[in-house]
Parts: C-alpha cells; sequence; structure tokens
C-alpha cells in the first residue's frame, strides 16, 4: 500500500499546490468568482465534465450498477442529458448575461426583487450539495487510510476548503482539469476493462447475472422519469453548473465545451454500470451495492493502480464538492448577505470584493465539514435539496428565458408556492416518494401562468435591458470598464 499513499498524497499535495498558484491570479471579483471569463473550449469541458460527475456518479453509479444492471447507468445518463439540453439550447444566452448567480438573472430578467427569495432557495441547495459530497470523504479515507469517519471528513474538506478560499474558481479550474484527467484514466482506461476481465468477460457476465440485469429500462419507467425530473431539470438551474458556464470565454465555447463534457457524461454513465454490474459477478453478496467500487479497487487491482483509481474517486468527490462551495459561498454573499446589508454591487475595491468572496468560503466551508459530520442519512438531505431546487425555481428561471408574458409577481408566486408544495407533499408522503416533485413542479407551472397572466406586463424598459444583455451588452464588467477614468497622458498640443 505504500505506492498507493504515496500516490494519493502526491495528488493531494498538488491540489494544494494548485490553490496557492490560482491565488496569484484571483486580482478581481470577476477573477476570482468566473475565472475572468476566459476559459476555452477544452478547458471549458473538462472543468464542466468534473463537476457534474462527483462522488454519487462515480461511487453511486457503480453501486446503481451492481443493484440493477446495465440500466443502473439512467441516473448518470440523466446528468449527461440534463448537461446537453444545458448547452445547445441555453448556455449560449446564459453566458451572454455576464452575472454571477441565478437570482442575479432572475432580478435583470423580472425587474422584481425576488433575489433573495430565489437566492434562499439556491443557497439551501447547494449548500447540501457541498455537504453529501463531503460526507462521501468518509468512505475514501476509510479504504485509504483506514481512518474514521470524522477524520476522514475534516482531511477531504480541510483540503477542498483550503484550495478554494485561496484562488476561487481560478484554483478550482485548475484543480478540476487535474480531476477530469485522473478520473478518465482511473476509471474509463483501468478500472473499467479491469473489471471486465476478472469477471471473465460479457459473455460470462450474461452467464452468471439474471436477464434483467441486461435490460436497459430494468430500473423502471418511474424511476427513470423521476431521474429525469431532478437530475436532468436540475442541471438546467443549478448554480454550480451555472457559474461554470459564466467562466466561458465566448457563445461558441459555452456551447460546444458542454456539448463535450455532456457526451462524455453519456459515457461515464455507461462505463460506471458495466464496472458495477462486473462487481455483481465477483462478489454477489455484498451488505451494501454503495460498498461495491470501494470492494473492487480494494481487492482486484494492482498496487499502484489501485492509488490511481482511488486518487480517481477522490476527484470525482473534490471536484463536486469544491463547485459547490464556491456556488453556495457566491449565493451567500451576493444574492443574501449584500442585499440584506443594503451592499452596492459596484464601485467598490475589487480586493475587497475579492476578500469578501474569500471570507465567505471559508465560513461555508466550515459549516459544511460541521453539518457533514452531525449529519447521517445522505439521500434525504440531496432529495430535499434538489426537490426545492426544481420545484422552487425551475419554472421562474425557464419561463424567464422562454416565456415574454412572465412577471415579476409570477416569479414569486412560483418560487413560494412550488417550494412550499414540495416541503408540504414531503411531509404527506415521504422525503424519498415521486408524488413531492410532480405536484410540486405541477402547482409551481400553474401559478406561475396564471399570475403572470392576472398582473401587468413586464415593464418595457426591463425587457429592453434584458435583451440587451442577451445579445451581450452593456453587463457589468463592460460598464464599469466605460466609467473606469481614462489613463494620464500628455496634454494635446494647443491648436495653431
Amino acid at each position: 500500500m505504500a505506492v498507493d499513499y504515496a500516490v494519493i498524497v502526491v495528488y493531494l499535495v498538488g491540489m494544494l499546490a494548485m490553490g496557492w498558484w490560482g491565488m496569484r491570479r484571483a486580482k478581481s471579483k470577476s477573477e476570482f468568482l468566473v475565472a475572468g471569463r476566459r476559459l476555452g473550449p477544452w478547458m471549458y469541458s473538462g472543468t464542466m465534465a468534473a463537476i457534474v460527475l462527483g462522488g454519487a456518479s462515480t461511487i453511486g453509479g457503480v453501486g446503481l450498477g451492481y443493484q440493477y444492471g446495465l440500466s443502473g447507468a439512467w441516473m448518470v445518463l440523466t446528468i449527461g442529458l440534463g448537461l446537453l439540453a444545458l448547452s445547445v439550447f441555453f448556455s449560449a444566452r446564459i453566458a451572454r448575461l455576464k452575472v454571477y448567480t441565478v437570482s442575479e438573472m432572475l432580478d435583470l430578467r423580472y425587474g422584481g426583487r425576488a433575489g433573495i427569495i430565489s437566492g434562499v432557495v439556491m443557497w439551501a441547495y447547494t449548500l447540501m450539495l457541498a455537504v453529501t459530497s463531503t460526507i462521501a470523504y468518509a468512505t475514501i479515507f476509510d479504504v485509504l487510510f483506514d481512518v474514521n469517519r470524522t477524520v476522514s471528513i475534516i482531511l477531504g474538506g480541510a483540503i477542498v476548503v483550503a484550495y478554494s478560499t485561496l484562488g476561487g474558481m481560478w484554483s478550482i479550474t485548475l484543480t478540476d482539469m487535474v480531476q477530469f484527467v485522473v478520473k478518465t484514466i482511473g476509471v474509463l482506461l483501468l478500472l473499467l476493462p479491469i473489471a471486465v476481465v476478472k469477471a471473465g468477460g460479457f459473455s460470462e457476465m450474461k452467464a452468471q447475472l439474471p436477464t434483467e440485469y441486461f435490460d436497459v429500462l430494468g430500473i423502471g419507467g418511474e424511476t427513470i422519469f423521476t431521474y429525469v425530473l431532478i437530475y436532468t431539470f436540475g442541471m438546467l438551474i443549478g448554480q454550480d453548473i451555472w457559474q461554470r458556464v459564466f467562466t466561458a470565454r465566448s457563445d461558441r465555447t459555452a456551447r460546444w465545451g458542454g456539448t463535450v463534457a455532456g457526451t462524455y457524461c453519456l459515457v461515464y454513465a455507461i462505463a460506471g454500470a458495466v464496472i458495477g454490474t462486473a462487481a455483481k459477478v465477483m462478489y454477489p453478496n455484498l451488505a451494501s451495492a454503495d460498498a461495491a467500487f470501494a470492494t473492487i479497487v480494494k481487492d482486484e487491482l494492482p498496487v499502484g493502480v489501485r492509488g490511481l483509481v482511488l486518487a480517481a474517486a477522490l476527484a470525482a468527490v473534490m471536484s463536486t464538492s469544491s463547485g459547490a462551495l464556491i456556488a453556495c459561498a457566491t449565493v451567500a454573499n451576493n444574492d443574501i448577505w449584500s442585499r440584506l446589508r443594503g451592499a452596492a454591487t459596484r464601485g467598490g475595491d475589487p480586493h475587497d470584493e475579492v476578500k469578501g468572496n474569500r471570507a465567505f468560503i471559508l465560513i461555508m466551508g466550515i459549516a459544511v465539514i460541521l453539518i457533514a459530520i452531525a449529519l447521517n442519512d445522505v439521500v434525504e438531505a440531496l432529495t430535499v435539496a434538489y426537490n426545492l431546487l426544481v420545484g422552487g425555481l425551475l419554472v421562474p428561471i425557464l419561463g424567464g428565458l422562454l416565456w415574454r408574458r412572465g412577471t415579476a409577481a409570477g416569479a414569486l408566486a412560483a418560487v413560494c408556492v412550488g417550494g412550499s408544495a414540495v416541503i408540504a407533499l414531503m411531509a404527506v408522503y415521504g422525503i424519498l416518494a415521486n408524488q413531492p416533485i410532480y405536484y410540486g413542479l405541477l402547482a409551481s407551472l400553474a401559478v406561475y401562468v396564471i399570475v403572470s397572466l392576472a398582473t401587468p406586463p413586464t415593464d418595457a424598459a426591463v425587457l429592453a435591458t434584458w435583451r440587451e444583455r442577451l445579445a451581450g451588452r452593456g453587463g457589468p464588467e463592460e460598464t464599469a470598464e466605460a466609467e473606469a477614468p481614462a489613463p494620464a497622458s500628455a496634454p494635446a498640443p494647443a491648436a495653431p
């Protein structure tokens, strides 16, 4: 195991080193929160794939393959489909808005002050996403170093908080690129073929397992539909995903880079299901399906390769955790705290803005670690987060992008009614039931349409500003540049 330990330690030290390097680049709010909106297609694709493919997609995806066979790929497939839909249909418009948060987009589109309410909903979602990602460190570090749950969470969480706080989105982008490469090598190029070979090949897998393990729809149509509602639609509106879209340097980068990342997710989904199916052949009686990944890595891989694959799992968790953490801190600072204290969003010292956002990442990071230590039921926490996100925010966000007649009153009503309906229905049917998201979405849509039609249309000036921003004109960075004093120069010669 010494070689495996060395691989992991080198990887973790590298993450911290990139955080330090990113700190030297993050000199403004734009650099710190959205990497200066300068990422090219390859870096954008890698970082986007890294954030959406976290511990749930890797460890959980293999676990679903162990439990259901090839149809266990559907959870990660719906994530990939959501990213493809976002990239093809919406990413260019989102990138041109030049905002920092989803709530800023809602205020810009509707000209209202629903931002703080939507910000609270988005903050709750990103917080729980960061918490559930942080809890996953317990599984990985237990396999690596045989340490208890609390120490594992503190160790993994502290590293992510450190490099995220130091360099913001630049550090996270650089670490995500490394994590993307490590995941590709560890999971797709090493673990996948080794698992299939160890299981005796596809013919032996088919001979050993029931036929339903190879039924594409074996997991059930209702489950697949629920995955689409939660994960595909969740990809369209999550702050953690939008914040990556904001890093693209052009419309083309956002569209095509995201399409490449979405396609990669589809491949990753199938790989995870196949690995899980192979694990079922080798270990038919595991106590927990989610233990399939760690078991096959620990028992079947050679020294060195095992360390790299465990680093890949760690990379998957860290990429989602860091992305959720910066999204949580951005929403907490820009959408909640700044609005509550009435802070101006323009004209401040850029260094002070960086310090403020850095402080919020540190505060949110500590809170995430503490909640992760105290929380036991990860699935229920994540389900609550996604139900609130989709039930409360999907309709007003997509309505604002697609329907001109939508109003601020309609958006606010949709957030409140959809979110409240989801909470009430979870209390009635249970947190893991499907009905809360079904009925919550329908209630949100109905209220949005009815209230929007019953209230005066959005002011023409607000819509004009919205159209200008959708066209890529009049963003805050452009305005700041236009208002900046011109550099001193020699006086012009007097006219003859």
